[in-house]
């Protein structure tokens, strides 16, 4: 049966207990962890991913006391009177035949109140408030707070526990000669600045007994001047080893580093090298992580002995039932996650409930219920974006007929985010679609623009209309002129654009085009060993931290001259997502692109583009003007159906143009669909 993905779908044994496969679902942050009744949808999202038959599931990060918390009002666990919430979640995942560890995180410095503490007096640059440097005394009481809260997990049902070393947060903070001045016993030596993790590693292991999981989460790349050397990762892992650790986990980057991880960007395995390098210094299982998404690329590094098991956090937020799918040879079936970061993290760092942007239903299990019909209907959907596609595929789901219409092909404005680089993973999105369009036979009609007359047939039951958007044309002199282009005509190849360009908006489609345009001369956006190297990461792991040399990257000057423009007087990408956001900016400002603010357009001509900026005006000699300065809903279907006495619906970027937005629209689609 598991012929397609043998190493992937091996039982591990770890002497006291086997987990069933070798996949480990990471731990990732839901903010359901604070809200009012959080830890009832909390079990209700676990459960699904344990019935999935995930091998064993990590919960995002809970602090061993109130000075750990990442906010004032993150989750703890530190006292008895904690226990009954996480036993909804143990239980939960046990009657479904899972296995779940408790990860234990203790800010230090990255903390967002005034307590934070640190094995040293230094800022972060992601936090407004300098730690406290800790006190032996304080050093000792900290210890004893990750082995009290150890304890306090199994006693609330959890299999075990993942003690987070990496990632730039306590434990690393004490490792690292850039967060470490001390000159005491924990500081200096990497004997002295692991000593931190060892004491916390070996008072778990006393407490607990030898048979239960303790994880240790490992910086293995730094990515950060005064990090780690591949010595002291050895040192860390082998001492690790011997105070009682069951599973290595990888951990890749610090938080305050600008470099990306785990962003759509990244290629897939893009670090799971890091990992291999330790197989051969230790002797218990090694998990390996970060942009692994598919089972196939998960058997892959498997196969090439990279690590013994993986880690994946994100890809079960997109598929609760993802090893389930991988079990019966049904890859194609499972909603790949796209590490667009946008539901997800982004919400997260919003202070709001993680979700995903392919399947709205993550976390929010137990309000977003997808059933069978009482009634079937006729359900027609005009328009197969985003939003047409999501309502489609559940509406069908739920037992509906569907008959689906597109004036052009299915996937919508996805056809133009997929050709957008380090947005190729749509193309996941588009065949997990097609995949469902076949398997629940939905009548499907492409390159057909349907008409409000063709709609009024007697035989449909609901309308739905997703028609999407156009993009809207600013009032600026010469718009007509043979240099302008929209966003569409440029990504969909259809116009050949010259090597002086000025882009009209700064939104995330204006920065789509300018790395669009970049493409061409970008050097394997998907090519590991290419993609380091722009980031500046040593492969060979000759300096701490894992870096080439100081600079932030080595990506080069583009041979196209650029200018991305914006009427906002403020930094372009200041709306782009929280976590994804600078890496754009980064990418255009180190191949050249000349960012411009403040800007008024005054006329387009043969010369090229006219604008005025604090009163000065500037001529811009370029050979294509494109734009890209917004949409406006494409709803005159709609409109024509007003008199209409049909159940009828209007959504997406139809209902709603402003940025595109793919998280709404799927949402929206998915919510409609389940009500109908």
């Amino acid at each position: 049966m598991h012929d397609q993905y043998p190493k992937l779908l091996e039982p591990l044994d770890l002497g006291f207990t086997q987990l069933k496969n070798r996949v480990l679902m990471g731990s990732m942050h839901t903010g359901l962890e604070e809200a009012k009744g959080g830890f009832e949808k909390l079990a209700a999202f676990y459960a699904e991913r344990a019935k999935g038959d995930v091998g064993l599931i990590v919960t995002g990060g809970i602090s061993p006391g109130f000075v750990g918390r990442l906010s004032p009002f993150a989750s703890q666990l530190s006292s008895k009177r904690h226990l009954k919430k996480h036993q909804l979640i143990t239980s939960a995942v046990h009657d479904n035949g899972g296995k779940i560890c408790l990860q234990i995180l203790h800010a230090g410095r990255y903390a967002y109140h005034p307590f934070a503490v640190s094995p040293s007096r230094i800022k972060s640059p992601i936090s407004p408030f300098k730690p406290w440097q800790l006190t032996r005394s304080g050093i000792r009481r900290t210890i004893k707070a990750f082995v009290k809260t150890a304890v306090l997990a199994q006693q609330a049902g959890y299999d075990g526990v993942e003690v987070m070393g990496s990632e730039g947060y306590l434990i690393n903070q004490f490792i690292s000669l850039h967060t470490n001045h001390r000159s005491d016993e924990w500081g200096g030596s990497i004997e002295n600045r692991f000593r931190f993790a060892h004491e916390i590693i070996t008072g778990i292991r006393e407490q607990v007994g030898k048979d239960w999981i303790l994880m240790y989460r490992l910086s293995m790349l730094d990515l950060l001047n005064d990090g780690s050397n591949w010595e002291d990762v050895v040192y860390q892992a082998k001492q690790a080893e011997s105070a009682g650790a069951t599973l290595i986990n990888t951990g890749i980057g610090w938080h305050e580093v600008r470099i990306p991880t785990i962003a759509a960007s990244v290629p897939r395995a893009a670090f799971t090298w890091v990992t291999k390098r330790l197989v051969d210094s230790i002797t218990i299982p090694l998990i390996t992580s970060n942009r692994i998404n598919t089972p196939e690329v998960a058997e892959s590094v498997l196969s090439n002995g990279d690590a013994d098991m993986i880690s994946m956090a994100r890809p079960f937020l997109a598929d609760a039932d993802f090893v389930l799918k991988a079990q019966k040879n049904e890859s194609s079936s499972i909603n790949t996650c796209i590490a667009c970061n946008q539901a997800c993290l982004d919400n997260v760092f919003k202070g709001k409930r993680a979700t995903c942007m392919v399947n709205p239903r993550a976390c929010y299990e137990t309000e977003l219920v997808i059933e069978p019909a009482e009634k079937i209907k006729t359900v027609v959907i005009v328009g197969l974006g985003p939003a047409g596609l999501a309502c489609a595929k559940t509406a069908a789901e739920r037992g509906h007929r569907v008959i689906a219409y597109d004036a052009h092909d299915l996937g919508g404005q996805l056809n133009l985010a997929r050709k957008v680089p380090g947005k190729e993973e749509f193309n996941e999105t588009l065949r997990y679609y097609r995949h469902y369009f076949y398997q629940y036979d939905i009548e499907l009609h492409l390159n057909h623009r349907v008409t409000a007359e063709e709609l009024n047939n007697d035989e449909y039951d609901v309308i739905v209309i997703a028609t999407g958007v156009t993009p809207r044309m600013p009032h600026i002199v010469g718009i007509e002129h043979e240099k302008v282009l929209s966003y569409i005509d440029v990504i969909s190849g259809e116009k050949t654009v010259g090597n002086k360009v000025a882009i009209v908006g700064a939104g995330g489609i204006g920065f789509d085009v300018a790395e669009y345009l970049l493409n061409d001369e970008a050097d394997g956006s998907q090519n590991v060993d290419a993609w380091l190297k722009d980031w500046s990461i040593d492969r060979n792991y000759d300096s701490r931290g894992g870096l080439l040399n100081d600079k932030k990257t080595n990506l080069t000057g583009s041979k196209r001259k650029m200018y991305l423009l914006q009427r906002k007087d403020e930094k372009l990408g200041m709306r782009l997502g929280k976590t994804t956001g600078w890496i754009h900016r980064m990418v255009l400002k180190n191949h050249d692109v000349e960012m411009i603010e403040g800007v008024s357009y005054q006329k387009i001509d043969d010369d090229g583009l006219r604008i005025i900026r604090h009163g000065e005006t500037r001529m811009l000699a370029v050979d294509n003007v494109i734009i890209c300065a917004g949409q406006k809903s494409n709803s005159e279907l709609y409109d024509a159906l007003k008199n209409s006495d049909k159940e009828k619906y209007l959504i997406g970027g139809a209902y709603k143009a402003a940025e595109l937005d793919a998280v709404a629209a799927i949402r929206q689609g998915v919510e409609l669909a389940a009500k109908l």
